[in-house]
């Protein structure tokens, strides 16, 4: 394009109006909305050679926008802009340029006009867009043939309310305070007794179930955790809920505004949900599950990979996606108290973690030794049988009884 024209989308008229005169002073014809209807309207009929989009917008937010300007062939060079700070803000970069589209960088607010008329000028750090990773081989059918599950039994024990969730504990590591509580779905069948969850998640995986059982729990633990004189929630702003999410959810769109309706309905913010996954999840579909994901993210939940160590992605996983939390693999961690190796694995990720501003979580805590290494090297929480098996919601408060000599523990 031989012409320079910014065209702005954000939701603050105050930095919308600065960015315009800095544009124009840069030698630029630049346009300012925060009407998502008037941004398409002047993105075909004034043709911009560069947009410049802030990710926090109401109604429609920047993820949202940067797939349809994929859907239509943008040709504009994309500057990103938000104060979600730089993780969510490169995410979304990726995000873009592999959706094809043109990146000219990322731009965290507060900025500069030096930083901003950079990126105009093509001088500034562009965002590259990573080489996509190729989908994990699906997994080989397992010797216990999970077809045992019949789906129509599933589904029926879904629409009756037959699965729970229990409650496994997080605490501090430095001062064991409560940290908050990973949901887990069980199943306990009438007639063949505990089912384990990676049979049944699998055949709902498989057959179409998982929005379905995903929504399940994540309305479930919601209610118990916000539920009057619920000791979690009323354990400070600190304490967070977290819940395990599939592959399969990874591309499906709808989730993210299902997610916000039923923190609303509940009154949580979104912040203290965190949402886990391992790190084999997001290959499937790369393109979509960094959408998604930061999308997540930008809504304000928090995002933690889960079994960190164990797969050949992990560091691929950890650079590309907008995760606020690493979870150190179980295997790593059980074996801390007996495995010098176990302890210098865990110990190098929870300094990378902390090198990368990510809270580190191990679980599979089992004795009071491996608490102590872990609090010696600065893991933030632990989660184990340890500290707390998991539990039924009523059992809860017991637990914390016991162990904190009060309803309630301060945060």
């Amino acid at each position: 394009m031989s012409y320079n024209r910014l065209l702005i989308l954000d939701d603050d008229p105050l930095i919308g109006r600065t960015m315009q005169a800095i544009a124009e002073s840069a030698g630029f014809e630049a346009r300012f909305t925060s009407a998502h209807a008037e941004f398409f309207g002047e993105l075909d009929g004034w043709t911009p050679s560069h947009i410049a989009l802030d990710l926090v917008m109401p109604e429609m937010d920047g993820v949202q926008v940067i797939a349809a300007l994929a859907e239509r062939g943008c040709a504009a060079r994309i500057i990103i802009t938000s104060g979600v700070g730089l993780r969510v803000l490169d995410a979304a970069g990726r995000s873009a340029a592999e959706h094809g589209l043109d990146i000219a960088g990322v731009l965290s607010k507060p900025f500069s006009p030096v930083a901003l008329r950079n990126l105009l000028a093509g001088t500034g750090v562009a965002e590259p867009a990573t080489p996509r990773a190729r989908p994990a081989q699906t997994a080989a059918t397992s010797a216990s043939d999970p077809m045992a599950i019949d789906p129509a039994e599933l589904a029926e024990a879904l629409q009756r309310g037959e699965l729970f969730v229990a409650y496994q504990p997080k605490i501090a590591c430095g001062d064991g305070r409560l940290a908050g509580f990973e949901a887990l779905v069980r199943w306990r069948h009438a007639e063949r007794g505990f089912i384990p969850p990676d049979r049944f998640v699998a055949v709902a995986e498989r057959e179409g179930l998982i929005d379905q059982l995903t929504d399940y729990v994540l309305e479930r633990s919601l209610a118990w955790f916000c539920g009057p004189g619920c000791a979690p929630c009323g354990g400070g702003e600190s304490t967070t809920l977290s819940v395990n999410i599939s592959a399969r959810t990874l591309v499906d769109a709808s989730f993210v505004d299902r997610a916000l309706a039923m923190c609303a309905k509940a009154g949580l913010p979104p912040n203290r949900l965190i949402f886990e996954l391992t790190e084999t999840s997001a290959m499937e579909d790369p393109v979509a599950s960094l959408e998604l994901l930061t999308r997540l993210r930008v809504k304000g939940f928090q995002l933690s990979i889960d079994d960190f160590g164990t797969g050949f992605s992990s560091m691929l996983q950890l650079a590309r996606l907008p995760f606020s939390e690493i979870k150190v693999d179980k295997s790593f961690v059980m074996s801390a108290a007996r495995s010098q190796e176990s302890r210098v694995v865990i110990r190098s990720i929870v300094d990378l973690g902390r090198s990368l501003g990510l809270r580190s979580t191990a679980e599979g805590v089992e004795d009071e030794s491996t608490l102590e290494y872990l609090r010696e090297i600065g893991c933030d929480l632990a989660q184990g049988f340890h500290i707390g098996r998991p539990m039924e919601g009523p059992a809860v408060d017991g637990w914390i009884q016991q162990r904190y000599g009060t309803p309630v523990p301060s945060p």
